[in-house]
């Protein structure tokens, strides 16, 4: 499913949008902190291997989580949907 372009989306599909982001710092972290968990087990149980720099295959999945969550922000910001910090 081809993601829209945020700034083309109305006021209360952005806000739909912003609702469906908002934990997802949080289900990052645990993501990473469990691929961690693996690695590091997988590490001291088998040596260096695959699974050792399996959280890495995460972080460009997080980072662009990041930065479609700071786009919405910025947009509400922008529609005075939300008060700017």
């Amino acid at each position: 499913m081809a993601q829209k372009d945020l700034s083309g989306l109305k006021d209360s599909e952005l806000l739909e949008q912003a609702k469906k982001m908002k934990h997802t710092h949080i289900y990052d972290a645990v993501i990473i902190g469990f691929l961690i968990g693996i690695a590091i087990y997988s590490s001291v149980k088998n040596g260096f291997g695959l699974l050792t720099f399996l959280p890495l295959g995460y972080l460009p999945v997080a980072a662009k989580n990041k930065a479609r969550k700071e786009k919405i922000k910025q947009l509400l910001k922008n529609r005075n949907l939300i008060e700017g910090n």
